[in-house]
């Protein structure tokens, strides 16, 4: 089970370094991302940096197709696990974890630059096959944009616990989930496209990786984890996971910041949400982003769907009816077909799918967000959704997802891709009078 070893954080950071994560906004053009080559060279910021000590004790439920018997580290815990759960929780819930509140100050640390980083996630990979592409696709037709556009991440990481304990991927090798590698893929899919906002669900590695990392790149950023995470359940867990929220400091100022427990039936429940009004360095426009990660499996509509009801009476109060433009980005679990889509659809808040603006009638979701194999057998799914006032923003571009072909037939995660879910990425823009079109 999770264990707070002593450690300076110099130590963690030597065991990191092969995980770099993302980079400073730029243009579309500039950010469209270039065919990957894995380097060969050996890392220059790598050469004292360690793997971490492995995982001593026996693997918790077989999650892939390996025959190797080898159990991987679940990676390095940190004293400040707790120290941002005694911080994210309230009501004091965790108030015995006080002595774990030391913080330290990022910008005590070097910052990092993204190439460098960059090459040297490719090092780490070098033996995977290359990062998978995937185009952008431009919605700017008649439509003139004012300023920079502020570019969206949403994305399921994977908890590392889950999937090497729970989840049983049965076509993903175990060796395709070790996190000495898969940090990498995750940390290159977000220097690809470089998010000005970056939104996370199952992160487990917040305080000893993207944490640490991302704040070096520029990013302010927070945590909230599940109060009884599942990945607690997993022998060698690096502790709970919930959502992480970061934006850039350059581009936004952090103007109110709300961690909500979702609840269902006036009942608290495990699943969470952030939510933070940000302004807009450049425009000076308010706007709130929020992240959240509903209750998985099937049987759970009606329970997805008051957790969704309470999510948006909170974002009421926040966005103060409209007013203020919202992004909403989550892995909710659940199909177009459900109650708690259809809510999202209907709100006062006037809210639209981003990604029905790649389909052809523009009013449709597309095929999948996650696929995998389970032992019960394929899962294809549409469960993940970027929601945006569609009074206040216009959505400028969004990044096609992988094809079936790119996926393979063992689904994912892979070798090639560090998830079971897709990363979802759009530009949005301010409109000029959103008022016009409430």
């Amino acid at each position: 089970m999770y264990q707070s070893p002593a450690r300076s954080l110099c130590s963690v950071l030597c065991n990191l370094c092969c995980a770099p994560c993302s980079a400073t906004s730029s243009s579309l053009l500039r950010r469209s991302p270039a065919p990957v080559k894995r380097a060969l060279s050996p890392p220059a910021l790598l050469a004292s940096s360690a793997a971490g000590p492995r995982c001593s004790c026996p693997a918790a439920g077989g999650s892939g197709a390996s025959a190797s018997p080898a159990v991987y580290s679940m990676g390095n815990s940190t004293s400040r696990l707790y120290s941002a759960l005694a911080k994210t929780l309230s009501d004091g819930a965790v108030s015995k974890h006080q002595e774990y509140l030391e913080q330290t100050d990022p910008d005590l640390l070097d910052p990092i630059d993204p190439k460098d980083l960059l090459e040297e996630c490719q090092i780490v990979l070098q033996k995977r096959p290359a990062r998978l592409q995937r185009e952008f696709v431009d919605l700017t037709a008649n439509f003139a944009r004012n300023h920079q556009p502020i570019r969206v991440m949403q994305w399921n990481i994977l908890a590392q616990a889950l999937g090497e304990g729970k989840d049983n991927f049965v076509q993903c090798p175990l060796e395709a989930l070790r996190w000495e590698e898969r940090k990498c893929l995750i940390l290159e899919e977000i220097l690809a496209y470089q998010p000005d906002i970056l939104c996370l669900q199952e992160v487990d590695h917040y305080f000893d990786t993207f944490q640490p990392l991302l704040s070096r790149m520029g990013y302010q950023s927070t945590f909230f984890p599940k109060p009884w995470s599942p990945c607690l359940d997993v022998e060698c867990n690096n502790g709970p996971d919930g959502c992480a929220l970061f934006f850039l400091k350059d581009r936004f100022t952090l103007v109110n910041s709300t961690n909500i427990r979702l609840t269902a039936m006036k009942l608290k429940t495990n699943q969470v949400a952030i939510a933070q009004t940000l302004k807009c360095n450049e425009t000076g426009k308010l706007f709130c982003i929020a992240v959240t990660h509903l209750k998985a499996r099937n049987g759970w509509e009606r329970f997805r769907y008051a957790q969704g009801s309470d999510l948006l009476e909170n974002l009421k109060v926040i966005t103060q009816e409209a007013k203020i433009p919202l992004i909403v980005c989550g892995d909710f679990n659940a199909e177009p077909t459900e109650m708690v889509y259809k809510e999202f659809s209907n709100s006062s808040l006037n809210l639209n799918s981003a990604y029905k603006l790649l389909s052809a009638d523009g009013l449709s979701e597309p095929p999948y967000t996650t696929w995998k194999i389970r032992p019960s057998g394929e899962c294809r799914h549409t469960l993940d959704y970027i929601w945006y006032s569609q009074h206040a923003l216009k959505v400028s571009a969004a990044l096609r997802l992988l094809t079936e072909e790119q996926i393979g037939p063992n689904r994912l995660p892979s070798f090639n891709y560090p998830s079971d879910h897709l990363s979802l990425v759009c530009d949005f823009s301010f409109n000029e009078d959103p008022d016009r079109l409430l």
